[in-house]
């Protein structure tokens, strides 16, 4: 059974298309995610699943409710955590949740209850009534989750939920987000461009310039490369780029290491390049395939590349959130 339904989404600003004619659907209990660089249309999708933007035309439904008509029930079925801290810092934690509380008509003994058991499920309990300001950025990211979750929604969206944090305090948010989805029997929606978080996700849509590239789980997705992908920093790259053509016919790509490209069986394949190349070896590395070779093979560049000075779409989104 799908708890999100999108067809034929599109969302223009003054004729530019920040999501570009998109179709999916979510299944209950799903763990799906949304994998892009930053502007690539995925704050935009989120906005209007969570009703904050209005599509241009299209079909947007979650939990079978249309998000343009019946936005009041749509809300009252999801929870959001948005990329930037929305807490009350002059606020205990507590109170916090008590306000999300009388947000959604939760009343009496039970809105009490519930502020407990989710609060020892993200490990806050004990600073329960601790003003928020005190809090680090990884507690303040747990305290939202709950938060979002306080309601007992059947959706929780996640925007780039861990962006800013450290790898040390990412893991651990993980950790709850995992321990919350198997307790709670919530579909997460998750809106990311870290390939950890994507592999571990049920399935992944990949989107770049507000259009799906691609959909399917990750094992599968990483089929569609084959061999080994190898990675060179040498002393004359440009050097390099044009002795693999001459001598082995590959067409190396420019990435942050250096050189990357793809062969059958890189074990093999790597002697040939000391024994024939002019230019210095550096460093070079294999590794097997990833959501980020994935990517790199449907889009010709890396995930995180981006022109400088241009302004992503989903900057002008958040800009516009009521």
């Amino acid at each position: 059974m799908s708890v999100i339904r999108i067809q034929n989404l599109i969302k223009s600003y003054n004729g530019l298309r920040a999501v570009d004619d998109i179709s999916f659907e979510v299944r209950e209990g799903e763990f799906f995610a949304f994998l892009g660089p930053n502007g690539a249309g995925k704050t935009t999708t989120i906005n209007i699943l969570c009703t904050l933007l209005s599509p241009t035309s299209g079909v947007v439904e979650v939990a079978g409710h249309d998000c343009r008509r019946e936005s009041s029930k749509v809300r009252a079925k999801i929870g959001l955590v948005f990329q930037e801290t929305t807490l009350d810092n002059e606020l205990t934690a507590y109170e916090n949740l008590k306000f999300h509380g009388y947000l959604y008509n939760m009343k009496g003994r039970g809105v009490e209850d519930r502020i407990d058991s989710i609060l020892e499920v993200v490990a806050l309990h004990d600073r329960k009534n601790d003003i928020v300001k005190t809090f680090s950025g990884g507690m303040k990211r747990r305290l939202e989750i709950a938060r979002g979750l306080l309601h007992a929604p059947r959706v929780l969206f996640l925007d780039e939920p861990t962006l800013g944090l450290d790898p040390q305090t990412r893991g651990h948010v993980w950790e709850f987000i995992g321990r919350l989805r198997r307790e709670e029997g919530v579909t997460i929606f998750l809106t990311t461009h870290y390939m950890d978080e994507a592999e571990a996700c049920d399935r992944v849509a990949v989107i770049d310039h507000g259009r799906i590239i691609t959909c399917g789980r990750p094992a599968d997705l990483k089929t569609r490369i084959k061999g080994d992908s190898i990675y060179i920093e040498t002393s004359d790259d440009i050097q390099t780029q044009l002795e693999l053509k001459e001598l082995f016919s590959i067409d190396a790509r420019s990435v942050k290491e250096g050189l990357a490209f793809t062969v059958d069986a890189g074990d093999i394949f790597i002697p040939k390049i000391f024994e024939r190349l002019s230019t210095t070896i550096l460093s070079v590395r294999i590794k097997k395939p990833t959501l980020e070779d994935v990517f790199i093979h449907l889009t010709g560049r890396e995930l995180r590349d981006r022109n400088e000075g241009c302004v992503p779409v989903d900057a002008v989104t958040r800009r516009r959130r009521v």
